[in-house]
């Protein structure tokens, strides 16, 4: 089915690409956004360090966004997948999974990341919940509790050292042998950060709330809350099909403009940055916005 040509296709609904649609909309641009209706927080039950909404509810969030950007006739909105991407004469063409094509000068990619979570039992269960990513995003809530990490590593001493401002009940699992070094090592124990080698088990927990770890000894430590950063792979895979490049988190290669090494594709929010919070979206998609009328201005006046 042949759509209307659109200014810009935002791929991705959720915050920065709701903040960049606002940018673009207001810019009088023909916006059309498509989401899939899967946002990496779906499971969170509130979101924390934005300034007028902390402690809203993420869904509200994009709710309100969403509510508000329907007073604008100059954005549309599509539910579903896109799934296919060309790069023509004239711009873009997108393919959905129902089989809908639209076409576009230019595109945003707002689509974030998806996390690999470990096959831990309960690990799932809590991710979001009581298992956390950001002490910035959730830290006060669990301050002062007993808490673990779960790292090795590099990562794990840094992320130790991190969350060692919100709680000195700590622990670092390494979830098998550690790979720290004697100075890292040393430095923890020092700052009273003991280091747990056993592999786990499972996670117990009431609905998301996290109890105990259980390591495949059957050892268990009682914890509130546990801080991870599981790997990860773009969301979706259409950026890297048209050419643009990775960095080597596997992130969107930006410039500071949000323009990715693909002239006319753009990109914003948790897919371009490893500081993933609702406020630094809804920022880079702002900006983003800007951005892409700006250039459509400048084309116009050649």
């Amino acid at each position: 089915m042949k759509k209307d040509n659109f200014d810009i296709i935002i791929i991705g609904g959720s915050y920065s690409g709701l903040s960049a649609a606002m940018s673009l909309g207001r810019s009088l641009r023909q916006v059309l956004i498509i989401d899939s209706g899967l946002p990496c927080n779906r499971q969170t039950p509130h979101s924390h360090n934005f300034i007028t909404l902390d402690g809203e509810k993420p869904a509200a969030i994009s709710a309100k966004a969403r509510l508000q950007l329907e007073f604008y006739k100059t954005v549309q909105f599509y539910n579903g997948l896109a799934v296919k991407a060309l790069q023509t004469e004239n711009g873009f063409e997108i393919t959905t999974e129902s089989g809908d094509l639209f076409t576009a000068r230019k595109i945003l990619f707002a689509t974030g990341v998806k996390d690999l979570l470990p096959e831990i039992k309960g690990f799932s269960d809590c991710w979001g919940i009581s298992v956390l990513h950001c002490p910035y995003c959730h830290g006060y809530e669990v301050k002062y509790e007993k808490t673990a990490i779960i790292a090795n590593g590099e990562m794990g001493y840094e992320y130790a050292k991190l969350i060692s401002n919100w709680t000195k009940d700590l622990r670092l699992c390494t979830n098998g042998k550690s790979t720290l070094t004697l100075e890292q090592t040393k430095s923890l124990e020092k700052h009273g950060i003991s280091i747990l080698e056993q592999e786990i088990e499972s996670l117990e927990h009431n609905s998301g709330q996290i109890k105990q770890i259980i390591f495949k000894n059957q050892e268990k430590i009682d914890v509130k809350a546990i801080y991870a950063r599981p790997p990860f792979e773009q969301h979706c895979h259409l950026p890297e099909a048209l050419g643009c490049e990775l960095n080597e988190q596997g992130l969107i290669k930006v410039d500071f403009m949000q323009k990715t090494t693909v002239p006319g594709i753009y990109a914003s929010g948790d897919a371009t940055t490893q500081m993933r919070s609702v406020a630094i979206a809804v920022s880079t998609g702002s900006f983003a916005g800007a951005v892409i009328n700006k250039d459509l201005i400048e084309e116009d006046f050649d």
